[in-house]
């Protein structure tokens, strides 16, 4: 999965969606992100073992209550990445432009917070905390699971797209929800939410 540049949407101006970047393209940046002044636990993921490619079924956070199916997504017209529909706000969207979750490189999954009727998929995701396990339940009867390295708060418009989308020497995990204050006018969350995990092993 080296080389790969992913796209990233931007700001999405209705009640609880998922913004991903400002429609820019993002390139590659150093495995451990020393330049970036990312998440330092980041720095220290060590190279392992990874899986074979296979769709996520479910992903499911114990520590924070989140469980959740999943549906792959994949980029609007204009580039952007697409989260799940609104009518599907209790599914988590994997985007299939990256690897797969367990694939070496970072495999993306993105969920709303809330929508018009109360909470979606990733509303308790503020729970998760590193050192806690992500499961995601594969088509090929796997369950890969991963270790939770680090969590960071962003302002959609400053989101870091390549630390979510860009290569990684590992399997790695990111989660992104909304995050913040919500602003009325703009009926939006101001933040993003990512949460950064690697595999650590599968049943």
């Amino acid at each position: 999965m080296t080389g790969r540049a992913y796209l990233v949407a931007g700001g999405l101006a209705v009640l609880g969606a998922v913004a991903i970047g400002h429609g820019v393209r993002a390139r590659p940046e150093p495995a451990h992100y020393r330049d970036l002044g990312g998440p330092r636990a980041l720095w220290s993921i060590p190279d392992g073992a990874d899986l074979p490619a296979a769709a996520p079924e479910r992903v499911e956070i114990p520590d924070a209550g989140v469980r959740a199916p999943v549906m792959p997504v994949g980029q609007n017209r204009d580039g952007t990445v697409q989260v799940p529909p609104f009518r599907a706000a209790g599914r988590v969207g994997w985007y299939r432009g990256g690897p797969v979750p367990g694939e070496r490189g970072p495999a993306v999954l993105l969920g709303h917070y809330d929508d018009r009727s109360g909470p979606a998929a990733f509303y308790r995701l503020h729970r998760v905390r590193p050192g806690a396990v992500v499961r995601v339940r594969r088509s090929d009867g796997r369950t890969a699971l991963f270790t939770v390295d680090a969590t960071e708060q962003v302002p959609k418009w400053d989101f870091p797209g390549s630390r979510v989308y860009g290569d990684v020497h590992y399997a790695g995990l990111r989660l992104v929800t909304c995050g913040g204050p919500y602003d009325r006018d703009e009926h939006s969350y101001r933040d993003n939410l990512i949460v950064y995990a690697h595999l650590t092993g599968s049943t």
